[in-house]
């Protein structure tokens, strides 16, 4: 295993269906919701109230932002979630913010997930998936590290423990910019 699991894949064929029909769907209505050029290393991010998540969307302006992609089929996403909570715990106070978002398409996968590995982070639903496929997530997890001022700064796929003291650096030096 490599750290990373191909979505588009392991999606059923009715969840892969409306994937496609929600970003045809944005396509076709020019909707904010699809914007090509709004997901990358050192471009804005979006604004997340946009995408008709299922949940509560934490305040996240002036914070670091650690967006996580996951979904409860996902091995990789169950070893992520016990570093993602600790640096919930580690950097809460400083100004940073864990988000998780499923990418379930029944909101009860994703509640039993949380009930076996529970996190103190805010989750929210795309189980119509507007914002993973604005976002163009095609492997779980893939987590986006995001500046104070809205900017994505680091884009992450998959989750490796080796991965985790890279992360925890790139999340510091964000914390410690002025």
């Amino acid at each position: 295993m490599d750290g990373t699991l191909n979505f588009k894949t392991m999606t059923n064929r009715r969840s892969f269906l409306y994937q496609t029909l929600a970003t045809a769907a944005a396509v076709a209505t020019d909707s904010p919701a699809f914007q090509a050029d709004t997901w990358g290393e050192n471009l804005k991010m979006p604004d997340l109230a946009t995408f008709g998540l299922v949940g509560t969307l934490p305040k996240l302006t002036g914070k670091v932002v650690y967006l996580d992609f996951w979904a409860s089929w996902c091995g990789p996403c169950k070893a992520s979630f016990p570093v993602l909570e600790k640096w919930n715990k580690q950097y809460a106070a400083k100004g940073f913010v864990v988000l998780g978002v499923s990418v379930d398409t029944e909101a009860k996968d994703m509640e039993n997930f949380l009930k076996k590995t529970p996190v103190g982070f805010p989750t929210v639903l795309d189980a119509a998936h507007k914002l993973v496929a604005a976002a163009n997530v095609e492997t779980m997890p893939t987590s986006f590290l995001i500046d104070k001022k809205g900017m994505i700064r680091a884009v992450h796929r998959g989750f490796r423990a080796s991965d985790e003291a890279g992360l925890t650096a790139k999340i510091e030096a964000l914390l410690n910019e002025k």
